[in-house]
């Protein structure tokens, strides 16, 4: 059974989680303007990706009697200065997820809930592989600056990127 503050708190992250989806579908409508559809690409199997996790918090709250508690988000960042900015930013709404699943992780120790604890440490172990997607992608555009076609390239690798749903369950 969970407590209202661990329940509280893993509502809160499953907001979190839609948000990213919704934040990287704007991301992606900002690349798809600036005509680089691998970068958009990328950005979509991004957002599904965050669906994903939401829809896995959903899951626990549900399959531990909790109560879901669909709660609004603010309009996403919808324009950027370039695609560096934009990856930049991205990068630093995975160091806010990474701190917010951190944060849960302590209260599900506090609270002594092993099966939350269980069921986080699959997100603890994704976020360090959605840093590291961002923060690759953002040493790349830095190495191409000003040369538009190595940005052309990265935007052909990028596009190349899939939606592979998770195969464990968290």
């Amino acid at each position: 059974m969970l407590t209202q503050r661990l329940q509280d708190a893993l509502n809160e992250q499953m907001k979190n989680e839609f948000f990213s989806a919704y934040l990287y579908m704007a991301m992606a409508g900002y690349f798809q303007s600036e005509d680089l559809p691998g970068f958009a690409n990328w950005m979509r199997v991004q957002a599904l990706e965050e669906m994903t996790h939401g829809e896995k918090f959903f899951a626990f709250l549900c399959d531990t009697q909790g109560r879901t508690d669909f709660r609004a988000f603010p309009a996403p960042k919808n324009d950027f200065a370039s695609p560096l900015d934009a990856m930049t930013y991205g990068l630093k709404h995975e160091n806010f997820v990474t701190d917010s699943i951190n944060k849960l992780m302590d209260v599900a120790s506090e609270e002594n809930h092993h099966g939350a604890k269980i069921f986080l440490q699959w997100f603890v172990t994704e976020q360090i592989e959605e840093e590291s997607n961002f923060s690759l992608i953002i040493r790349k555009l830095t190495r191409v600056e000003g040369d538009g076609r190595g940005l052309l390239m990265l935007d052909q690798e990028l596009g190349a990127r899939v939606f592979v749903p998770p195969t464990t369950v968290a």
